[in-house]
């Protein structure tokens, strides 16, 4: 089983330098497959060797070896921490269908993770072509109740779009399509618990920051992230937590 682990760790940080090709291009159509990987600086072609996802990073520096310009510190964030979101996933959903949802949740995630952190943008073309996998994936694993999720991907758009109208802006639209297909994959339950998580951390860390000095009320920050953790631990914990709730109300 810690073999299996390993290979999953690996696959992970492999996908997670994939990852950051398509969320910093597709935002800004730049073309990435079939394409060689290049100093975004200088432009020279990387070798295999600074490639490998985390250790080329480490054994460099952080710095590219021709132009010695920094390499930015969110691509080995996205490469481990997509290496431990996938190996973590079979712990909390053991090997299922719905361990592959996981995964390909976690996927989307990551890209988004890297397109709203560098560009402040959730793509459309990423959202329709992960929901097209996720509606063929609930068909084969469907929730129970089946149009749960439905219901999910209706509320789920809904209640961010109210909010972005009543707020005049207070949520992006790629935040309320992400949501409709969060609400869709996971259902109206951990859609709702999704969002509570995510608004929670998004005024935590708002908080946190302003009271350090590092934001102030006009700063504009990228709400994808605490979308992404936000809907991670209401699909981790979800159910235990709104267990406990109930029995804290008995």
């Amino acid at each position: 089983m810690m073999v299996t682990h390993v290979y999953i760790f690996i696959l992970g940080l492999i996908l997670g330098s994939f990852f950051n090709v398509v969320g910093l291009s597709v935002p800004v159509s730049t073309p990435f497959v079939n394409r060689r990987s290049a100093c975004p600086s200088c432009g020279r072609t990387l070798t295999s060797l600074e490639l490998i996802p985390v250790i080329s990073y480490v054994l460099q520096g952080g710095k590219c070896r021709g132009c010695k310009a920094g390499i930015s510190l969110l691509y080995p964030i996205v490469e481990m921490l997509t290496g431990i979101l996938f190996v973590s996933a079979p712990l909390f959903l053991g090997y299922s269908g719905e361990l592959l949802i996981c995964w390909t949740l976690i996927s989307l995630f990551m890209i988004i993770f890297v397109s709203d952190v560098t560009y402040m943008l959730i793509p459309d073309k990423i959202l329709l072509f992960f929901m097209l996998i996720f509606i063929i994936l609930r068909i084969s694993f469907p929730l129970s109740p089946w149009w749960d999720s439905l219901a999910g991907a209706a509320i789920g758009f809904s209640l961010p779009l109210l909010i972005a109208v009543v707020s005049k802006g207070g949520m992006g639209g790629g935040d309320i399509k992400l949501f409709a297909v969060i609400g869709f994959t996971l259902g109206t339950k951990l859609m709702l618990l999704s969002f509570l998580f995510a608004s929670f951390y998004g005024a935590f860390f708002g908080i946190i920051g302003m009271l350090s000095g590092a934001l102030n009320k006009k700063t504009v920050i990228p709400f994808g992230p605490y979308i992404v953790f936000g809907t991670l631990t209401a699909y981790y914990w979800g159910e235990d937590i709104v267990s406990l709730y109930v029995s804290l109300l008995r």
